[in-house]
Parts: structure tokens; sequence; C-alpha cells
């Protein structure tokens, strides 16, 4: 039993940092990398080489609690999640997808896809820009029923329940929410999918040196970086792309912060809600939960069944079996 699981963890290991993973993973480190060094070379004054490395990963901040609980969380989610979560996406996406092209099918009496033969280039380029954008309200539709709606609220503090942001942090999401969030995409994007499906018969997303374009997307919004104390801001474009330092905002525990900055890689939907606020380039963040149990969060226990059985306590008082839990002050 050992020697299997071993030889699991090797296993994946392996994969992922040869192939389509490494050369993402290489982007990525390279961008974290860059990333650092803008940051340090905006804020410090009196510079050198083993400041940078202090400035990069400060021990206050690698070694904090909340540090130690996002790596073991990550570690078990790797060993398990892909299982679930990869067939998952892409099952409720084809559901949806066959659905609405039945139905349009069905209404416009449409037999076929309306392009025969090899699909156009410029086709492709739609498709792949317009299920960008789908994918894209439909993380923005979510994130705001996750803070909005109490049940989801549940799941979702975990991931702000981190005190200090590390990189990592990005998968610092309950297994179930993650699945929950899944099946959303489906609808938005599923539909999306659909209505291509009508006009070519094998719509696919393009690539980007080998890489699809949603692993593009990921490296692009600076997701790892984006969880990160850097403060990186893109100036003019923050109005359309959600730089890292919007994002950081969103996990501030100041009153000021809370419910803003739900985009993906797009800042356009928090601007057209009025959801967007710009944070202050020098203003110091403090990250985490106000809950009194906020503490119960720096563990695998408090990660994982902590807001199940948080959520049981809504269930039951729905049900009326007894009160719901006390509400605890809102969080960001």
């Amino acid at each position: 039993m050992l020697s299997d699981f071993v030889d699991l963890v090797a296993g994946k290991l392996v994969n992922a940092v040869t192939g389509e993973n490494g050369i993402t993973l290489l982007i990525l480190f390279a961008t974290a990398f860059i990333s650092a060094l803008v940051a340090y070379w905006r804020t410090v004054e009196h510079k050198s080489f083993a400041d940078f490395f202090s400035f990069a990963l400060p021990k206050e901040v690698i070694m904090h609690p909340s540090a130690r609980a996002d790596l073991m969380f990550y570690i078990t989610k790797r060993l398990i999640m892909p299982v679930l979560l990869i067939p998952a996406g892409i099952v409720f996406v084809a559901l949806v997808g066959y659905g609405t092209n039945q139905l349009i099918s069905f209404v416009f009496q449409i037999h076929g896809p309306l392009l025969e033969g090899q699909t156009p280039w410029w086709v492709l380029v739609l498709f792949t820009l317009s299920m960008l954008l789908a994918y894209d309200i439909s993380y923005y539709l979510y994130h705001v029923a996750q803070h909005k709606i109490p049940f989801l609220w549940e799941l979702h503090k975990v991931h702000h329940s981190a005190e200090v942001l590390v990189g990592i942090t990005k998968d610092r999401v309950h297994p179930l929410d993650d699945l929950m969030n899944r099946m959303w995409d489906g609808v938005i994007p599923g539909i999306c999918f659909g209505i291509w499906s009508i006009i070519a018969l094998d719509p696919v997303e393009l690539t980007v040196f080998g890489i699809n374009v949603y692993a593009m997307r990921n490296l692009l919004m600076m997701d790892f970086v984006r969880h990160t104390h850097y403060k990186i801001s893109f100036g003019p474009l923050d109005n359309y792309i959600l730089s890292p330092h919007w994002h950081q905002l969103h996990h501030s525990a100041d009153p000021r912060h809370y419910d803003k900055n739900f985009g993906l890689l797009l800042s356009v939907w928090d601007r057209m809600f009025g959801t967007a606020f710009v944070p202050d380039p020098d203003e110091e963040m403090k990250f985490g939960l106000l809950d009194r149990d906020k503490d119960d969060y720096q563990s695998l226990f408090g990660l994982y069944l902590l807001p199940l059985r948080k959520m049981a306590g809504h269930v039951a008082g729905w049900l009326g079996r007894r009160r719901p839990p006390a509400k605890e002050p809102t969080q960001p």
C-alpha cells in the first residue's frame, strides 16, 4: 500500500513538471519571479540582493500557520480532486451544450452544422473568445452568489480564511465549492458551446505554445501572483483586466473592501455592476476572517469539515429542526 501511494505521488510530480504542464509551470514561476522583482523595485528604497529574497519570501508569511494550512490543503486536494473535478467540468458543459443544441435544432428545424467541412480559423478564434467571456461572466456571477448566499458563504469562507497570501492560496477552495462551481460553469459556457455546435461540427479552443487557452487565461490573470503580497497593478489596463492588487483588496478584512472586485480575468463586470474598488497603491492590507472561530480554519479539519458542519446548521434551520447558526460579521 505504501509503495503504491509513493508511486502515485511520484507519477503526479513527474506529470506536473513535464510536457504542457511543465511549460505552464515554467511560465507561472517566471511570472511570479518577475512580479516579485517589479514589486520590490517599486516599494523598497534601499535595495540589495539579500533584501530581495527577504521581500519575496518573508519569514513571517511563509512560516505563518495559515501558510502551513495552505500547503497541507494543497497537497491533499491535488491527490484527490482531479479524479472528481476534471470530469465534472467537462460533463456539465457537454450536457448543457447538448441540450442547447437540441433545443435550437428543434425550434428552428436545423439539421446538422451550418458550416460544412473543416472549421475556418476565424470561427475558432470567435468561439474561443466567446467561451472565455462566458466563463468569465459565469465566474463573476457565482462569486457574487458565494458572498451573498449564507449557505454558499460557509464554503467560500475557506478561501477567505487565509491570513497570509502565499500563491497556492489560490487553491484554498473547499472541494464541494469547487464541484458546485464546475456545475454552475456548465450553464453559461454550456449554452455558449451549444450555440457554436449548431454553427460548426467540432469547435475547439485554440492553443498558445501548445497550452490550452484556459490555462493561458490563468497565467494571464496571474492567479498565483494575485494570491501573494506583491502589489502588482496594470495602470490604465486595470479598467479592463483585473490586476493582482485589485484581487488582493478582495481578500482584505477592511469593511470598506467587503464584496468588492469579484472578477476573474476582466474587471469590466465589477465596473458594470458597481462592485469595483480601486486600491490605494501604498495601502497595507490585513487578510482573513473576523469570525469568532477564525483560528479553526487553519487546520485540515477546519478547512474540510467545519464548513460542512455549518452548512448542516443552515439546512437544519430551513427544515425547522432548530434555529440556524447566529450570523457572523459580514466578511469580504
